[in-house]
């Protein structure tokens, strides 16, 4: 069993930055991949940044240039660094882990950005 706890979601002004951890702990040797999602109200949930075990990364087009995605195998966390941030980025935001055959998702910390 792996949980996830994720920390460093709040309230912002636009403009301003965040920094989620995801922290995986439990029956776990080393994360594969790695994602940060979110859902908006009303809207289905999207996949935000993504990281290999090997460190590549991927972004959605609306976020690229402003956030960064990264991990401390070391800690077995995953961070977003999230700079610039607009209203449009208010969401829950979720942390999924790929760990061997299985992938578990966090409880979700809300960003909200006021104008």
């Amino acid at each position: 069993q792996v949980q996830l706890v994720e920390s460093g979601g709040g309230l912002v002004q636009a403009g301003g930055s965040l920094r989620l951890s995801c922290a995986a702990s439990g029956s776990i040797f080393s994360i594969n991949a790695a994602g940060w999602y979110r859902q908006a109200p009303g809207k289905q949930r999207e996949l935000v940044a993504a990281i290999t075990s090997g460190g590549s990364t991927n972004y959605a087009d609306s976020v690229k240039g402003r956030f960064t995605i990264s991990r401390d195998n070391a800690k077995n966390t995953v961070y977003l660094q999230m700079n610039s941030l607009k209203p449009e980025d208010t969401a829950v935001y979720y942390c999924n882990v790929v760990v061997g055959d299985y992938d578990y998702w966090g409880q979700g910390t809300q960003v909200t950005v006021s104008s």
